[in-house]
Order: structure tokens, then C-alpha cells, then sequence
């Protein structure tokens, strides 16, 4: 038996504890209040706990609670700080490890999806889980080979848990958008739903791996460990040790951060022109940074190791042109052409009209970080872009409300969303501009 909680209605009581936990927790602190606690250390203690509670609950699920916690994990950046504060430790540690399964589980998923004899295809096993995530958990191992790999064993009942909790989580969404400032969380559900499929898939993952290795192989900046074997419900991948990018955004150095966030631009925006794929699942847990194998310690010879290919979109011919070109059009304050390709393209619905100068001024800030030859990505820029976008007394939010996202840059616009949230947790400087004339279709004005 799994340790992962699989009956739906167990399940589903636990995250239906979760609002009214909240609410216990407002009841206690007005009790607070009345003892006389100022408003400020009771209203930070009230998220300290209530942060506490949502991501332990949501680590321990694992399934779909845990994957949305660790969607979250990349947005922190745009809470506002007096929120953000006590709930960054709970959210990024969601990145990197979760409770693990027992290994009488382990071994029994093994010995059905490898055979009896399976410890023979292994030198060595490590029974403790180097990593637990959302569904599934990587044991370090040496294949009969020699080679090291990391051995991806996907939880008993994940598929089902994935479902269920997706579908609790999106009843109460309204509930937790006051925790969570600026960020749209029943959409996030939605399309975290849309991917359940492709996560439990382990032969598409396996094939995206495949592909983004062999693309990169011998690359100076990107490395993706090789597919070694694949079976259902297990991937065994070559080990890739490295320094998490969790450590790196809250210990590393400024030259590590800012050879971190270059990488991970570089990544984003190449990967797609190389392999016609978009790694889609961009949270810090995912990556490693690894030294040069010189053994220099000079970062701006490191490269980005990349990890989980469990979720990625398929695009033959790179990013949409359409991106580049709205991006340099609107750069260059070209407005209404800027208006007509967005019309034309569905991001403005036939039955609305705007102000091509309006919707101008709306993007330009968003799109400021590719206008400078190299941009600091902070917490205080992201924050700024979304409570500017979030404020209902806004004509920013006013003119938000109108714009459409056509359902094929959904998930562009989330992967985007998303790396930008690392790099502003990574308070790096980045030459992102450099990166989407060398890669994005149709940005280079001398293209």
C-alpha cells in the first residue's frame, strides 16, 4: 500500500478542511485583536499559520495538490512582501522534496513494472528517495552498467489523485484568492487539469528527454541527462549532481544567480527553436547549475542542467512568430499595428474595441526587461507589474479584463509567467534582449 492518500473522499476532506481552517484562523486572530496584539504582528502570525497549514497539507497530498503548491512556488514573487515574507519558506520548499513512499511500495511498483529480477538490472539501489515530488519520487541508483542513473517511480493511484484533488482545489479557489494577491488561481487549476495526461505518461516524458538530449548533447550551456531505460510508471535517467536552483535563489552569490538567470532565458527561448518543444514545467526544482568541469569557480563557465519533461508543448516551428513581432512592434511604439495583429491573432475579440494607444501603454511595462541591454529581474519589479494589473481602481486592470488569451498561448503565457517569477526570485541581471534576437521569431529588426 501507498502512503499517498488514494480514496477521493479522504481526499477531498482534507482539502475541504483547508477554508474552514482559514476561517478558524480569523476567528483566532480577532481574539488576538481584543487582547490587545496590534493589528500588524497578528495579521503576520495569522499568514504564518495558515501558510504552515495550506502547504503541509498540500505536501503531503502530493497528486495535484501538491503540483498546484508548486505552481504557486514560482509566483511568490509577485505577492506583495508584507505576504510574501512568511510564505516563501513553505512555497519553495515545495520545490524540492515531499513526504515519500514507503519502500515496500517502491519495490512493489518496480518488481510489476521491471519484472521479479529487477534489482539486477542495478548495481546499487538507494532505498531513501534522493527527491519526492508531485507524482512520483527519484531514487539514486547505479545501472548494471555502471553508469549512475536517477530511477523515477511514479506513486500508486497518482492519476486519480491528480484528478481529484485538481477538482476540489478549483471549488474553493475563490477562497484562496485573498491569500494569494495577484494571481488568478482558478486558470492556473484549469490548465494544470488540461495536463494531467501527458504527466503520467512516462513514455511521452521519456520522449521529450530523448529529443531535448540529443539537441543538446555537447552543448556549452544546456545539459539534459540521457534516457536509459523507460517502463510504465518507472524512468531511469542518467544522475545529474549539481547545485539546486533553490539554493542558488537563497544562498548563491550574485554571479551565480546572474549566470542562473542567463541560462534559464537562454533555455526557455532556444529550446523551442532547437527542438520544437517548450519545456513547460519551470520551477526551481527542475534545474541544477553545475560547475565547470575544470573545477573553476568562476560561474560564467557553468551551465544550466535541466530536468522533468513531464510536461511540455509541442511546437514544430519554434515560438509563434506572432510573439517577436508584437514585442519589437510594440518596443518601437508602433501602436496600432501592434492593435491589429492582436485582433487579428484573437487577443482582442471582434466584439470589443480599445485604444491602440492604450493597450500600448498597458505593455510597455510588462515588456521592459527586452528593451534594455541587460535587466535586473527583481521581487519589487514583478510586484509592481502586479498590483498595477491586479488593482480593480486600475485602468490597467480595466483594460486587462478585456484582452482574450486564445487557448494556444495559454500555456506559452503561463511557462513565460513562470520563468520570469524564477527570475525575479533569483534577483538576477539578465541579457534577455540578446536572447530573443538570437531565438524568438521575429524579434530581430535586422532579422
Amino acid at each position: 500500500m501507498s502512503d499517498l492518500p488514494r480514496k477521493a473522499v479522504t481526499r477531498t476532506a482534507r482539502l475541504a478542511a483547508l477554508p474552514l481552517g482559514f476561517a478558524g484562523r480569523a476567528t483566532w486572530g480577532l481574539g488576538k485583536r481584543i487582547g490587545g496584539k496590534s493589528a500588524e504582528f497578528v495579521a503576520r502570525e495569522l499568514q504564518e499559520r495558515t501558510a504552515e497549514q495550506l502547504f503541509k497539507v498540500l505536501g503531503e497530498l502530493k497528486g495535484g495538490a501538491m503540483k498546484f503548491g508548486q505552481a504557486l512556488s514560482v509566483f511568490e514573487s509577485a505577492l506583495p512582501e508584507e505576504v510574501a515574507g512568511p510564505y516563501r519558506a513553505a512555497l519553495t520548499k515545495l520545490q524540492e522534496a515531499a513526504p515519500p513512499m514507503p519502500v515496500r511500495t517502491v519495490h512493489g511498483v518496480l518488481e510489476e513494472r521491471l519484472g521479479v529480477e529487477w534489482r539486477e538490472l542495478f548495481l546499487e539501489f538507494e532505498d531513501k528517495p534522493a527527491a519526492a515530488a508531485s507524482i512520483g519520487q527519484v531514487h539514486r541508483a547505479v545501472w548494471h552498467d555502471g553508469r549512475e542513473v536517477a530511477v523515477k517511480v511514479q506513486y500508486p493511484g497518482a492519476g486519480e489523485a491528480l484528478l481529484s484533488d485538481l477538482a476540489q482545489l478549483g471549488r474553493f479557489a475563490r477562497l484562496l484568492g485573498p491569500l494569494l494577491p495577484g494571481i488568478e488561481v482558478k486558470p492556473l487549476i484549469a490548465e494544470l487539469r488540461e495536463r494531467v495526461a501527458e504527466e503520467l505518461d512516462y513514455a511521452l516524458e521519456a520522449r521529450a528527454q530523448r529529443e531535448h538530449a540529443e539537441v543538446f548533447a555537447d552543448d556549452p550551456d544546456v545539459v539534459v541527462p540521457e534516457v536509459v531505460h523507460q517502463a510504465e510508471q518507472v524512468l531511469v535517467t542518467g544522475w545529474m549532481d549539481g547545485i539546486p536552483l533553490a539554493e542558488v535563489i537563497a544562498d548563491g552569490s550574485p554571479e551565480e544567480r546572474d549566470r542562473a538567470g542567463q541560462l534559464l532565458a537562454r533555455f526557455l527561448f532556444s529550446g523551442p527553436a532547437r527542438t520544437g518543444l517548450l519545456h513547460a514545467d519551470p520551477h526551481p526544482g527542475n534545474f541544477r547549475l553545475l560547475p565547470a568541469g575544470d573545477g573553476s569557480d568562476d560561474p560564467a563557465g557553468w551551465r544550466l542542467g535541466v530536468l522533468d519533461f513531464g510536461t511540455v508543448d509541442r511546437l514544430p516551428g519554434g515560438l509563434p512568430e506572432m510573439i517577436g513581432t508584437c514585442l519589437r512592434m510594440a518596443l518601437a511604439g508602433e501602436a496600432d499595428p501592434v492593435y491589429a495583429l492582436l485582433r487579428s491573432e484573437g487577443f482582442v475579440k471582434e466584439s470589443v474595441a480599445l485604444d491602440p494607444d492604450e493597450v500600448l501603454e498597458y505593455l510597455l511595462p510588462i515588456i521592459e526587461p527586452a528593451e534594455a541591454e541587460s535587466f535586473v529581474f527583481t521581487r519589487g519589479w514583478m510586484r509592481t507589474q502586479a498590483a498595477r494589473i491586479a488593482d480593480p481602481r486600475s485602468p490597467a486592470h480595466q483594460l486587462g479584463r478585456q484582452l482574450n488569451l486564445p487557448p494556444s498561448y495559454l500555456l506559452i503565457h503561463r511557462v513565460t509567467l513562470s520563468t520570469i517569477g524564477v527570475l525575479c526570485q533569483l534577483n538576477a541581471t539578465v541579457r534577455l534582449r540578446e536572447e530573443l534576437t538570437a531565438w524568438l521569431p521575429g524579434f530581430d529588426p535586422e532579422g
